[in-house]
C-alpha cells in the first residue's frame, strides 16, 4: 500500500488576509514539501497541471525535476498531465529527463483534466476533446517502445522512423490513466493493462468499488495479470494533532476553494455541514488525527481495492507550516499504521487461501 501527496500548487487569496502569494514563492514551497515527503517516508508526490492565474504549476515535470535532485526515494508523478492538449512527444521527453535526474522515479498520470484552459492556449478544439485524448494516449504508449518511432494520426503530423530522446531509466516509463469515475476510462485502462488513478472527491468512496471491479474485468478480458495492476485514489485531506483541530484548521481554505470552483461550475454553496458530512467515516474527505485518517484509508483499501492513496493537500491556500506539518504526520504517523494493518490483513487472506 503506497501513501503519497497530490498538490495543484494553488495561489488563491489567503482566506484570513486576502493576500496572494507569488507563483515563485508557491513553487519554492512545494519543492520543500516534496523534499519533506521524501524524508518522512512517503511513497509518491504528484503535481497537477493547470494553466490559470490561481495555479502555479503549468509544467509538472519541471517542478518535479527541481525536487528530484534533492530527494532519494519518493516517486515523482504528474497528477494529471492534460494529455489531450499536450504534445505526447514532448511529454515523453520531459518525463524521460525527470526519470534520468531522479534515477528511475518518474511517472505520468495522463488524463483529460477537469479544466479546459489549455485547449485554446495550445490551439486545440474542445470539440475534439475525447478524440485528442485517444490519439495522444496511443502515441505516448508507442513512444515507450523501441526508440525508433513510426506513427500517424489525425491531429498531429506523422513520425517516420525517428528516434525520441533521451530514453528513460525505467523501461517502460510508467503511465497511469487518471479518471474522475467514468466507466469508459476504467475500461480503457483495464484493456491496456495500465494502472488506474481515481479522483474520489465527493460522495461515498465505496461507490467506486464497482468501477474498480469493471477495470479488473476489462484487464482480465485483455489477458493482463490482474494481481499486478495498481489502483490509486486521489482524495482531499489534512492531518492534524487531533480531529477538532484538523477540522477547524482545514475548513476555511477548503470552503473558499470549493465555493470559487462552485461559482464557475454551478455547484451548491459549500458550508460547514457539507464539510462535516464529508469528514464522516463513509465520506470522501480524509481530515482528522493520524488514527482517524489511517482507519479511513485502511477501509478504502479493504473495500474498494486501492493500492495507492494520494492526499490532496492543501485545497486552496494554507500557511506553509501547516501543510508541512500535515505531510510530516501523514508520513510518520498515518502511513506506518496503514502499512502495518494492510500487511497483517493480506497475510491473513493468504493464510486462509
Amino acid at each position: 500500500m503506497e501513501i503519497g501527496i497530490t498538490s495543484f500548487v494553488e495561489t488563491k487569496p489567503d482566506v484570513h488576509t486576502g493576500e496572494v502569494m507569488s507563483h515563485a514563492q508557491r513553487l519554492q514551497e512545494v519543492v520543500e514539501e516534496i523534499v519533506l515527503a521524501d524524508e518522512v517516508g512517503l511513497d509518491v508526490f504528484g503535481i497537477g497541471e493547470h494553466h490559470r492565474e490561481d495555479y502555479a504549476a503549468s509544467s509538472p515535470a519541471i517542478v518535479l525535476a527541481a525536487a528530484a535532485a534533492r530527494t532519494k526515494q519518493i516517486r515523482l508523478a504528474s497528477a494529471v498531465t492534460v494529455l489531450s492538449s499536450a504534445d505526447p512527444v514532448r511529454v515523453f521527453q520531459d518525463f524521460a529527463i525527470l526519470d534520468g535526474i531522479s534515477n528511475g522515479r518518474a511517472e505520468i498520470i495522463a488524463g483529460r483534466g477537469s479544466f479546459i484552459e489549455s485547449f485554446p492556449l495550445f490551439g486545440y478544439d474542445l470539440n475534439d476533446y475525447d478524440e485528442l485524448f485517444e490519439e495522444h494516449l496511443k502515441l505516448l504508449l508507442k513512444l515507450r517502445e523501441p526508440e525508433k518511432v513510426t506513427w500517424a494520426g489525425g491531429h498531429r503530423s506523422a513520425i517516420n522512423n525517428l528516434g525520441v530522446y533521451p530514453r528513460p531509466v525505467q523501461n517502460p516509463l510508467p503511465v497511469w490513466i487518471g479518471s474522475g469515475g467514468r466507466q469508459n476510462s476504467a475500461i480503457r485502462a483495464g484493456l491496456l493493462g495500465l494502472p488506474l488513478m481515481l479522483a474520489i472527491i465527493g460522495g461515498s468512496p465505496m461507490n467506486f468499488e464497482p468501477l474498480v471491479q469493471l477495470y479488473k474485468r476489462a484487464a482480465a478480458h485483455a489477458g493482463h495479470d490482474v494481481s499486478r495492476l495498481q489502483v490509486g485514489a486521489h482524495s482531499i485531506g489534512f492531518v492534524g494533532e487531533n480531529n477538532e483541530h484538523a477540522a477547524d484548521t482545514f475548513f476555511p481554505s477548503t470552503q473558499a476553494g470549493m465555493n470559487k470552483l462552485g461559482k464557475e461550475r454551478g455547484w451548491t454553496h459549500y458550508d460547514r455541514s457539507s464539510y462535516d458530512a464529508a469528514r464522516s467515516f463513509e465520506g470522501a474527505l480524509y481530515v482528522g488525527d493520524p488514527e482517524s485518517v489511517a482507519q479511513k484509508i485502511i477501509h478504502l483499501r479493504k473495500n474498494v481495492g486501492v493500492t495507492r492513496f494520494m492526499m490532496y493537500v492543501p485545497l486552496s491556500t494554507m500557511p506553509h507550516d501547516q501543510v508541512m506539518k500535515a505531510i510530516e504526520l501523514l508520513g510518520t504517523e498515518v502511513a506506518p499504521r496503514v502499512r502495518e494493518a494492510i500487511s497483517k490483513w493480506e497475510a491473513e487472506i493468504e493464510h486462509v487461501s
